[in-house]
């Protein structure tokens, strides 16, 4: 669980980020899902766009993305999710104490 503190550091990481993933009408699934997994173990931190197209609201679709991929949900700001995961055997991110 991230504090307050940590997730503003996140967000100020992640403001320069360009979204690589879109959920669209589709939604989520299993394929975004792993691909995300992928993704998140090299980069640690990762934004993901939902498109207009999509209905869903884009908290319940972060909170969804962070549950079913093991990360932590970040921020949900306007259409723009941003999850972190700390990596494996990519580490970059130094997050402050708590």
């Amino acid at each position: 669980m991230l504090t307050g503190k940590q997730k503003r550091h996140l967000r100020s990481l992640a403001h320069h980020l360009t979204p690589i993933f879109q959920v669209g009408k589709g939604g989520v699934n299993d394929n975004l899902i792993r691909h995300i997994e992928e993704a998140i173990e090299v980069r640690e931190l990762i934004k993901i766009s939902v498109l207009t197209n999509n209905d869903d609201d884009p908290r319940e679709i972060g909170a969804e993305l962070a549950e079913k991929s093991g990360c932590e949900l970040a921020q949900v700001i306007g259409k723009t999710i941003v999850l972190y995961k700390e990596s494996k055997d990519h580490k970059q991110i130094v997050l402050p104490r708590k």
